[in-house]
């Protein structure tokens, strides 16, 4: 490619399929300079808070699956019982990657137990009957299910990475929401 004139290897680049080398160049000087905010702009705080919302929210439906696993083992469903822990690791895994995008973003996820429920979008359930139980699990998947539509909404020009995390998360909401659904008809 060298010794020819730029118009001619922009011309090149349309008809082979190149590199173009210099811009190459241009982000590895630039990669000691990157911040965790770069690009974010003035949204980087506002992403954490939203984030740390989703991971508060995420943390009290992973205690409200756990609590509806030990308290419905033994009923009348008790392939419904494992299942709730099921739904709680994913709920937990959920949270993990949450936290970590926080971290990466330069923020601090907040785990803060005495709080967790006023920043939860979805609340704890102590009910005693499964179909309750199930009931309120539903509930509370359908309200992840419009806290992260409205996030991905939020988040879909100005942090891409974060938006992928969150369609992620929101299929395996959409999933459990579905399993919850077809269990109460049954």
């Amino acid at each position: 490619m060298s010794g020819k004139a730029p118009a001619h290897r922009d011309q090149e680049m349309q008809t082979h399929l190149a590199l173009d080398l210099d811009a190459i160049e241009a982000v590895r000087n630039k990669a000691g300079t990157l911040d965790a905010d770069e690009g974010l702009g003035p949204w980087r705080e506002e992403i954490i808070a939203l984030l740390n919302g989703a991971l508060a929210t995420e943390l009290v439906c992973t205690l409200r699956y756990r609590r509806h696993h030990f308290t419905a083992d033994g009923m009348a469903a008790p392939k419904i019982a494992e299942e709730f822990l099921v739904h709680a690791n994913e709920e937990l895994a959920h949270a993990d990657r949450l936290a970590r995008r926080i971290v990466q973003l330069g923020g601090k996820p907040d785990f803060a137990p005495q709080t967790l429920l006023e920043r939860s979008h979805a609340a704890y359930d102590e009910a005693q009957d499964l179909k309750a139980m199930m009931r309120a699990n539903l509930v509370a998947e359908r309200v992840a299910i419009e806290s992260y539509s409205q996030m991905i909404a939020l988040t879909r020009d100005k942090d891409p990475a974060t938006r992928r995390l969150l369609e992620d998360i929101l299929r395996d909401e959409q999933e459990h929401a579905e399993e919850l659904k077809s269990w109460l008809a049954d």
